[in-house]
């Protein structure tokens, strides 16, 4: 028999308003989601302004009430909430884009101040304004927000872009905690079939960012940036041998900012544990550290670990303190947060 942990607190979850205006009205172009409630269902599909649909989302992703007997049911005591990535609109008019950040931050407080309590809030900013991303993020910690979620590139812009800079040291001066969730997988449009962008190009890309700030040297320039990847750190943790290789073996092209071997900087960012693999989240310890691996879920989504971290609490050979860091500690550390809440 498993023993099961009391007082969770679940690193990576999702929310969305259940309705919002009409985006393509409101800024006169283009290529936002519309969502559609279903009354006699009481869901709401989600469609691009083209009218193709999306997906369709049930009351867990809207609702934080439908949310908290899910919670109360695998002792989850707290579940830190940010936009789905679909929604970050990074494509639009930047100062339609703040315009849009607003709204969706004015709407994680109301979540974050939902009278349970048991909500912790992510925000989103216009990352392809720095200007305006940098102004968000002062009124998002100024009205509560615990942190921030981007999307592991900015219109196919890697995070060690120079332009980005100032984001990046904004955030350290604030001490504003960075989630970095994929988003416009890699090779997305050849890898259509089997699902293959959520199942390949999501590790991939949460890869490719975790690489560019490595290499880009944004971990030195920012020491005390706080940053964690989503999804176990995607693939990077499982390549770690062959990212280091490649700086020994050609640091002409690897190299060329001057930083430590990739090993160096592992155990210096955090991830969330969703590995779905009891084998593989005991490699993540190995490579990553126990200090810096949050328990985490992807909730709602069916892609995420629905049954909270079940296959970690079966992990008899977790001793105490490494359970309470992986299901409680390190997020609260990672978030600036009183371990006591």
């Amino acid at each position: 028999m498993f023993k099961k942990f009391q007082g969770k607190i679940d690193s990576h979850a999702h929310i969305m308003p259940k309705n919002w205006p009409d985006l393509k009205e409101k800024y006169g172009y283009e290529g936002f989601i519309k969502p559609v409630y279903n009354s006699e269902k009481d869901t709401v599909s989600l469609f691009k302004d083209d009218g193709t649909f999306f997906r369709e989302v049930l009351p867990n992703c809207y609702d934080p009430n439908a949310i908290l007997p899910e919670m109360d049911a695998f002792g989850v005591e707290k579940m830190v909430l940010c936009t789905i990535p679909v929604l970050f609109n990074y494509w639009a008019k930047a100062e339609h884009t703040l315009d849009w950040s607003i709204f969706l931050n004015d709407h994680i407080v109301e979540i974050q101040n939902h009278p349970s309590g048991r909500f912790v809030g992510l925000g989103t900013v216009p990352m392809q304004h720095t200007g305006f991303a940098i102004q968000e993020m002062e009124r998002a910690k100024k009205i509560g927000l615990a942190g921030l979620q981007i999307g592991s590139n900015i219109n196919n812009m890697n995070l060690d872009d120079e332009s980005l800079f100032p984001f990046w040291e904004a955030a350290e001066s604030l001490n504003v905690p960075i989630f970095v969730h994929p988003w416009q997988m890699l090779g997305e449009e050849k890898i259509k079939k089997f699902w293959l962008p959520w199942l390949v190009g999501m590790p991939a890309e949460t890869s490719r960012a975790i690489c560019s700030m490595l290499f880009g040297g944004v971990f030195d320039k920012f020491p005390k940036l706080k940053v964690m990847f989503a999804h176990a750190g995607g693939a990077f943790p499982f390549t770690i041998g062959r990212v280091s290789h490649g700086w020994h073996c050609r640091p002409d092209l690897v190299n060329i900012n001057q930083v430590e071997d990739p090993y160096t900087y592992a155990g210096k960012f955090w991830v969330d544990g969703i590995t779905h693999d009891q084998d593989a989240l005991r490699f993540l310890i190995k490579k990553i550290g126990e200090d810096k691996i949050c328990y985490g879920t992807d909730y709602p989504f069916p892609l995420g670990d629905l049954e909270h971290g079940r296959f970690i609490e079966e992990m008899t050979d977790l001793g105490e303190e490494t359970r309470n860091k992986l299901f409680r500690n390190n997020i609260l550390d990672f978030l600036n947060l009183s371990k006591g809440i």
